[in-house]
Parts: C-alpha cells; sequence; structure tokens
C-alpha cells in the first residue's frame, strides 16, 4: 500500500535538489567551472547529489510499484551510496565553511592587480547552499529511518565497505584526472596539499564514510 508521506517526503527531495541544480547557473563562478574539465561534476558534492537525486526517484518509483522487487533492489543499493556520501559531504562542508571557509570555498575571479588584497570567497546563497549540502542528507536519513530497514549484518560487513573502497577511489582517480588538465582541483584544501596528503585525505573520507553508514545503520529503531 503506497504511503503518501513517504512519497511527500521523496518528491519534496527531488523538488528541491532539482531547483539546487539548476540555480548552479545562477552562480558567478559557474561559468568558469563549466569551462574546466569535469564541469561541476569535479566536485564530490555534485556527485554526492546526482546519487540521492536518483535513490530518491527510484524511491518515487517504489511508492508507485510497491511490488516491484528489482526496483525495490536497485533504491536499496543507491541508497547505501547516497547515504554515507552525503553525510560526509555534508559534516565536511559545514564545518570547514563555519571554521576554515578558505579550505573549501574558491575565491571570485577578479582582474588582474598589483594588489596584494585577495579576492573574496565565492560564498553560496545559502538557499541554494541547503538544497546542495543539507536536504540530501537530511531527506536521506529521514527515509531510512522513517520508510527503510535496516541493512543486514552481511550487507554491512562485506556490501558497505565495497561500496566506499569503489566510491572513494572512483572520486580520487577522476578529481586527479580533472586537475592534470585544470591545474587546480574542485576545493582549495586538495590544492594546497601535495599527493601524499590529498591520498590520505581520500582514505580517511572514505574510512569516514564507512563508520558513519555502519552507525546510522546500528542506530536504526527497527530491532
Amino acid at each position: 500500500m503506497p504511503r503518501p508521506e513517504a512519497s511527500f517526503l521523496h518528491g519534496l527531495a527531488v523538488g528541491v535538489m532539482t531547483y539546487g541544480y539548476i540555480s548552479l547557473r545562477t552562480l558567478p563562478m559557474d561559468g568558469w567551472i563549466r569551462a574546466q574539465k569535469g564541469g561541476h561534476f569535479q566536485f564530490l558534492t555534485i556527485q554526492g547529489l546526482a546519487a540521492a537525486w536518483l535513490t530518491m526517484v527510484l524511491s518515487l518509483g517504489c511508492d508507485s510499484l510497491p511490488s516491484f522487487a528489482a526496483l525495490r533492489a536497485a533504491k536499496r543499493a543507491f541508497l547505501m551510496i547516497a547515504l554515507p556520501l552525503t553525510f560526509v559531504i555534508s559534516a565536511v562542508y559545514w564545518s570547514l565553511l563555519l571554521f576554515f571557509p578558505s579550505l573549501i570555498l574558491q575565491r571570485q575571479l577578479s582582474e588582474p592587480s598589483s594588489s596584494s588584497t585577495l579576492p573574496e570567497l565565492a560564498r553560496i546563497p545559502l538557499n541554494i547552499d541547503f538544497s546542495l549540502h543539507l536536504a540530501p542528507v537530511v531527506t536521506l536519513l529521514a527515509d531510512f529511518i522513517f520508510f527503510e530497514k535496516k541493512y543486514t549484518k552481511k550487507q554491512v560487513q562485506i556490501g558497505s565497505p565495497l561500496v566506499v573502497l569503489a566510491c572513494g577511489t572512483w572520486y580520487a582517480c577522476w578529481v586527479e584526472y580533472c586537475a592534470s588538465y585544470n591545474h587546480t582541483f574542485p576545493y582549495p584544501f586538495l590544492t594546497e596539499n601535495p599527493f601524499n596528503i590529498r591520498v590520505g585525505i581520500y582514505v580517511f573520507v572514505s574510512f569516514l564514510a564507512w563508520s558513519c553508514f555502519r552507525l546510522m545503520n546500528a542506530l536504526h529503531p527497527q530491532a
């Protein structure tokens, strides 16, 4: 039996995340980012947004076709990817934004000048910021807690490490590849560190994602 409250959450999530992505075109840095190798998909934020958006679209499909087992399995698989990914993105982004914004935000584009003053940080309007960096994890977590069963012990012990390893390796290779063309990384904290430190960052963030997933699954209210 379709649950209207679940359909409302899924539809709202799809709408808010779509708004966030479409609104990227309104940002002053949009043209510069699109001209680079990888465009906006250099950013882990946008890859997490895409995974969360697809998870919610699959959720809407499950709401409409609750007996479609393959669709349900696909939604569960994407949720395993999107939930820890968006949690880590949100935790890292908001922590750095509050305490070390120059490590997470690019500086505004400016004409060459002899002045030693650095350009201001390119901040994102809050309505777009929330759509990109908060709505995905909040809606996925609500969906998981209220409308999904917790993952099995086997899925947590075998499936989740493989998923995190695959996603972490993919992004590390992808962002390094893009940077080899762009001569800069999408995040200043990567640009400012040498390769060995960046590898450590990729490993740490992947481990954090895996740990967060295990914790969220363990705290699931299902007995």
